[in-house]
């Protein structure tokens, strides 16, 4: 048999070379208090040193050594041949001045032009004497579990480093943020590697590398990197306004569970639920209401919570939306007009709070009396009956209920007295429900969660207490 020589993959050689000038090397330097950040020698009391260091110390610290540098080292990437360069905003956290380094040795100040610290993203901007290497940003939709990918960079501070591998993974949640939605690559990225781009086989930026999953700080094959689709259009609204503007509703939500699924009366546990209503927020004027569960947005389905915040974050401002959601158990649409995210974070008042029940599946309950609300930090807006206490095993206890949370509603009918709270329980259960779902509000103005409790699964000393 004749002997066959194994081939490896295609070279990248001529992509690296084309791709590396539009690549670039940021540091950074930081001053920071350095105040104690040295110990001071232990000697011997007495000793004829002691003097002599404590003398040394507090001359350091009284003439400039207050201050010290601290210097970071990260990647970027041009998109504009004035000199718009895109990195992450962890890379330049912080920093007193930023310097970019491109691959012929130039050097170059730079400065913000905006930063997103929900998707760790930044835009600096260089002043160069002559127009600059760019690389143009990919479609997400074209990225595929199993495409080769490229990531260059300057792990460690070796500057113009290459490395290949695919995508493992696409729509990774590591719970770094809210917009969650990363492309996962066993592409070596360092240290280092923060902010610069992770191309296809065309020359496109399809991720801005992020994050790794090391216990070491090395690479391991579990590198992260932030879509183009998110960067392109985080970068779009830093270069116009210097600031992100997403879309938002005034909601809080919460996963479906089956539990819950099952206390609203649905088929299947599918959508999210909304907790909280703000007063003044676009969701309130268009008519949703807590215990509304939202299945589509803007014609795409939701299945989870990421789904929701991340169609909601990237609505135009103004534009208006349809919802599906189910209301009591019946389906329902309506159309909402997405307001200012950022204009609107000073503004959102704190929820709700609440307090727990009186000896019902292990809460005791209380009449929400001045006292009450002095007790638990309550604010005076908040209605409904206090969980006055919870037993440690008992079954509102595993549910995470805890003492100081109020009752607002329960089965999305408004309770206001513990004896309220104990008919509106026996009603559902004469009723045949066999899972009931709380609204809770926490104490020290927390926001309200629905939690669902199984009647079948109360335990005796949980279950209803005999009537009065």
């Amino acid at each position: 048999m004749p002997h066959q020589t194994s081939m490896g993959p295609k070279s990248v050689a001529d992509l690296a070379e084309r791709l590396i000038p539009a690549v670039v090397n940021i540091s950074t330097r930081s001053l920071v208090d350095s105040k104690d950040s040295i110990p001071l020698p232990k000697v011997p009391d007495g000793s004829p040193f002691q003097d002599f260091f404590e003398d040394f110390f507090e001359k350091n610290q009284e003439e400039g050594g207050r201050k010290r540098s601290v210097q970071s080292l990260g990647s970027g990437f041009v998109i504009d041949a004035s000199g718009l360069i895109v990195t992450n905003n962890h890379v330049i956290a912080g920093a007193d001045k930023i310097r970019v380094k491109f691959s012929d040795g130039g050097q170059y100040d730079a400065e913000i032009v905006g930063r997103d610290t929900k998707t760790d993203l930044a835009l600096l901007k260089v002043d160069t004497p002559k127009p600059l290497s760019t690389v143009p940003f990919g479609l997400e939709k074209d990225v595929r579990v199993g495409d080769w990918v490229m990531a260059i960079g300057n792990p460690f501070g070796l500057g113009g480093s290459v490395s290949i591998g695919i995508v493992s993974a696409r729509n990774r949640n590591i719970n770094t943020g809210p917009y969650d939605s990363f492309i996962q690559t066993d592409a070596a990225i360092n240290r280092g590697n923060s902010g610069g781009p992770l191309f296809d086989m065309y020359g496109n930026v399809v991720g801005v590398n992020t994050a790794i999953i090391s216990p070491s700080g090395a690479s391991i094959g579990l590198g992260f990197a932030i879509p183009a689709d998110i960067t392109s259009r985080v970068v779009t609204q830093l270069k116009e306004f210097g600031e992100t503007r997403r879309g938002w509703l005034g909601i809080r939500i919460q996963q479906v569970s089956e539990d819950l699924a099952e206390g609203l009366g649905l088929s299947d546990a599918r959508g999210v639920l909304i907790a909280w209503v703000n007063e003044a927020g676009p969701a309130e004027k268009a008519g949703l209401k807590p215990g509304d569960v939202i299945v589509r947005y803007g014609g795409e389905a939701v299945s989870e919570v990421r789904d929701l915040t991340r169609f909601v974050a990237e609505t135009t401002i103004g534009a208006e939306v349809e919802v599906e959601f189910y209301r009591k158990g019946q389906l329902m649409a309506l159309s909402v007009v997405a307001g200012h995210l950022e204009a609107s974070e000073s503004k959102v008042p704190i929820a709700k709070n609440a307090d727990k029940l009186s000896r019902l599946f292990g809460m005791s309950l209380s009449e929400l009396t001045p006292a009450e609300r002095r007790k638990h930090n309550l604010g005076d807006s908040v209605e409904g009956v206090v969980v006055h206490e919870v037993e440690p095993h008992s079954l509102a206890g595993q549910k995470g209920i805890q003492t100081g949370m109020v009752i607002v509603e329960i089965n999305q009918e408004i309770v206001s007295t513990p004896q309220s709270v104990v008919k509106r329980v026996e009603t559902l259960k004469a009723e045949g429900k066999s899972t009931i779902v709380f609204l809770l509000a926490r104490p020290d103005g927390g926001e309200l969660v629905f939690v669902p409790i199984k009647l079948d699964d109360s335990a005796p000393e949980g279950g209803l207490p005999p009537k009065d």
